[in-house]
């Protein structure tokens, strides 16, 4: 009888806010009408999906394309643009380019340069109050991951602004509930090659008050824009460099690994609830397998000679692109791992990132657990491990698929060891008295996880977080 009460709440909550124009309403729904849906309803929460939806920002790509942003502005006749950004980043040239346009272009603007790298669900209020003050009629976010994902989550509850904060946080943490209001345009102008962010509907932060990482993630608060400029990436600094890259190797890697989308459950019941992430499908595996092949040949190039402009250039387009892969596809285990272990910092403090506060960047949490989370989900779909290890240059012509799981463990090694990463989690302050805190992190991060290819106990995550304290 609950799950009876739950559903009919639920058709009236998609009732509610589906499209009310003549070609898709159905006014005057009879009883037996209500029954049907109701029927179908039950069916579909207790069945796997069959469908997956392919969503993507636009994106425009090229050396010095910044400059566009304020014709851009003036095309979507803005009237006052809100634009984001971190504190680094506000003193260097992408930030400035973006000025110059919209000066010259005409544009009202006002700049907000207090992003947290790596954002609180504190820094997104602050950033969301100033947003509601502003009444801002569009955003540009110039920098990282985090000044996309603020500008999104500042969007979204200017444009709602009867919200809560948890409203829209995944569950279990949040509510999760569907995004029906209409949003501002967008455009996201990314300055390191990692995230992928100016693609996806995803905003990632800190929930300080369990010391984890959680988001939000709804195609609705994608960016209407991806302004993807090369040049600004030619002043990253190495370890910077470094670290967003692996983020996109696991992007790639994960989404290339995921439980395929009709293998996920349960079926929605109605299309306006399918998750952002949907499991590995036939087009996000394109994405995937360009960025690992770019991986392999730019990685590299890119982080020890900051003047490759062809090395950047394609690293940054990687990025692009296993975010339009992942966006769709989604992360697993890396990912999910990697939540608890930005949220639990200590004390360490990276060579090229501030040093207000201590920080472990997002692509080196992820990265972390990587060599063992691959040597885990390995036995569940060892050609794709196989695939993906060979596209990044390991010769896996006399392997065995009982050894899948292990090779591409050891490729991401190899890439960790060229790359010098720190020598696991226990080189970045944890212990062994630390897993079960960094366990109970991870279990409310079930949106991504149950996108592993492998199911994982409480045991299971203990023994790969207690097999990354060391790496090498």
């Amino acid at each position: 009888m609950m799950q009876r009460r739950k559903i009919i709440d639920l058709l009236h909550t998609i009732s509610s806010a589906s499209c009310k124009c003549p070609a898709h309403a159905h006014p005057g729904t009879s009883a037996l009408d209500a029954k049907v849906l109701l029927s179908s309803a039950q069916n579909a929460t207790q069945s796997k999906d069959y469908a997956f939806e392919m969503a993507c920002s636009t994106i425009r790509y090229g050396k010095g394309v910044t400059q566009e942003i304020g014709m851009d502005m003036v095309n979507m006749k803005a009237k006052k643009v809100c634009v984001m950004t971190d504190p680094y980043i506000a003193k260097l040239s992408p930030l400035k380019v973006t000025v110059d346009s919209l000066t010259k272009n005409g544009v009202n603007f006002e700049v907000y340069d207090k992003v947290r790298v790596e954002p609180t669900e504190e820094s997104l209020q602050a950033a969301t109050k100033f947003a509601r003050d502003g009444k801002f009629d569009a955003f540009i976010a110039v920098g990282g991951g985090s000044v996309m994902d603020t500008c999104k989550a500042a969007n979204l509850y200017c444009s709602d602004p009867e919200a809560e904060f948890l409203d829209y946080v995944n569950p279990p943490i949040g509510k999760g509930k569907p995004v029906t209001c209409n949003l501002k345009p967008l455009i996201a102008v990314p300055t390191t090659s990692g995230t992928g962010s100016e693609t996806t509907g995803v905003s990632i932060f800190d929930y300080e008050p369990l010391k984890a990482k959680t988001g939000i993630a709804n195609r609705a608060i994608r960016p209407t824009l991806g302004i993807v400029d090369p040049l600004h990436t030619l002043s990253l600094p190495e370890r910077v460099c470094a670290f967003s890259g692996f983020d996109v190797l696991c992007h790639a890697l994960e989404s290339f690994t995921a439980i395929p989308y009709d293998q996920r459950s349960p079926c929605p019941p109605n299309p306006l609830l399918r998750p952002a992430y949907q499991g590995q499908n036939p087009i996000s595996d394109v994405w995937a397998k360009y960025a690992l092949v770019v991986m392999r040949k730019y990685f590299e190039r890119a982080v020890y000679n900051s003047d490759d402009v062809e090395a950047r250039s394609s690293m940054h387009l990687a990025s692009t692109m296993a975010g339009v892969g992942f966006g769709n596809a989604g992360v697993h285990l890396c990912h999910g791992m990697s939540y608890p272990i930005s949220g639990n910092v200590k004390s360490y403090q990276p060579e090229g990132y501030s040093k207000d506060h201590p920080i472990i960047p997002h692509g080196l949490s992820v990265v972390m657990g990587a060599p063992a989370v691959f040597s885990f989900t390995g036995p569940a779909c060892p050609d794709r491990h196989l695939e993906a290890a060979e596209m990044l240059g390991t010769d896996v012509s006399n392997a065995k698929r009982a050894d899948a799981g292990k090779i591409l463990s050891d490729t991401v090694r190899r890439y960790m060891q060229v790359m010098k990463v720190d020598n696991g989690l226990g080189a970045l302050g944890y212990t062994k008295d630390d897993i079960p805190g960094l366990v109970q992190g991870t279990l409310p991060q079930h949106r991504i996880t149950k996108l592993a290819p492998r199911e994982q106990s409480e045991e299971d995550l203990a023994s790969l977080f207690e097999n990354s304290l060391s790496v090498y």
